[in-house]
């Protein structure tokens, strides 16, 4: 049986920390506008508190099918499946044990100027009520000297399937540390939300963001008009008003006014769930701090939520000889 184990990706500038156990960002370190390094992202100081299911899905890859799917039940092909419901009434970010929560092979680990690491897992028919075999493969790669890219594939075997990985990595660019980020701000490449009733489910509509409180398409601080917004953020952005480059389109740039570090946010995939860590309550984390709600912003790129179900929306199937594939750019400055 493989361990849970910690590799360490760094290039002089910026350092990560991931480990095997469900692709995870423990942690990330990214100098300020003064060169002084923070670490960013919510996570714990060792692998057995994720081990025991105490991360809210800190830094991971989730899947088979990042976010909800309506009653956890889905038709293919004329064949009805069902999913463990782990978050009733729906199933969330791929069932009681997810991608998150299993050991993936490491396939590869390079060091050097551009250094990589490579996981692998092979999904089996069935598990947690999908159907199909499917290897995957997830890899994290230091580009540049601020600049981290990650590429997931999946190759189904023998039956078509819904595939759809998400990164779930809380980030405060303040420093995992520093409190609320209602005073970073956000710009999303978004004119259009997938509006949801109340189990979170998309009704399948495209509401346009102008004059809501769900509008970043000029930067904005992240808490101006949280409080129109029940609980808080947890919304699915399309992205279609984001520039392209080397086929990637500018998803969101989300900023910290008091360290100006900055994360601009590139991706393939056709959505994103905006989320501001609304369930953190009272979590103990790395060097004993208490991370509570909205401490920290997910920036989830994504097929959309329930696309299984919904057939106005992107198809998430992914068939034999067909390659799953989503790519994120996370480019870190100081400005």
């Amino acid at each position: 049986m493989a361990e849970a184990k910690l590799f360490e990706l760094k290039n002089g500038t910026m350092q990560v920390k991931v480990s095997n156990f469900g692709c995870t960002i423990t942690s990330l370190l990214v100098p300020d506008k003064q060169g002084n390094l923070a670490d960013v992202v919510l996570g714990f100081d060792s692998l057995e508190p994720y081990q025991k299911g105490e991360a809210p899905y800190f830094g991971c890859i989730v899947g088979r099918v990042a976010n909800r799917i309506k009653d956890g039940k889905f038709a293919l092909d004329g064949v009805e499946h069902s999913l463990p419901l782990n978050k009733p009434p729906n199933s969330l970010h791929g069932g009681h044990k997810g991608y998150d929560k299993v050991i993936w092979e490491v396939a590869e680990y390079k060091q050097g100027d551009n250094p990589s690491i490579t996981f692998k897992y092979h999904s089996h028919d069935g598990e947690e009520g999908y159907p199909g075999d499917v290897s995957f493969t997830a890899t994290y790669t230091l580009i540049s000297s601020t600049t981290m890219r990650l590429d997931m594939e999946g190759v189904p075997g023998t039956k078509p399937t819904p595939i759809s990985l998400a990164q779930h990595t809380y980030w405060n660019l303040s420093g995992h540390d520093s409190g609320k980020i209602l005073d970073h701000t956000i710009q999303i490449f978004s004119n259009h939300i997938t509006p949801v009733d109340e189990n979170l489910i998309p009704t399948g509509e495209f509401l346009p963001v102008k004059d809501t409180p769900f509008d970043f398409t000029d930067e904005n601080t992240i808490g101006s008009r949280i409080h129109e917004v029940s609980i808080g953020y947890d919304h699915n952005y399309v992205l279609d008003s984001g520039v392209e480059k080397s086929g990637l389109k500018h998803a969101a740039k989300l900023r910290d006014p008091s360290s100006s570090r900055t994360l601009n946010l590139w991706t393939t995939a056709p959505g994103m769930q905006f989320y501001t860590a609304n369930y953190v309550n009272g979590i103990v984390g790395k060097g004993g701090a208490v991370y509570e709600k909205h401490s920290a912003c997910c920036l989830e790129t994504q097929g959309f939520p329930n696309a299984i179900n919904q057939s106005s929306f992107p198809s998430i199937v992914v068939r034999p000889g067909e390659i799953y594939k989503h790519s994120m750019l996370f480019e870190f400055s100081a400005e």
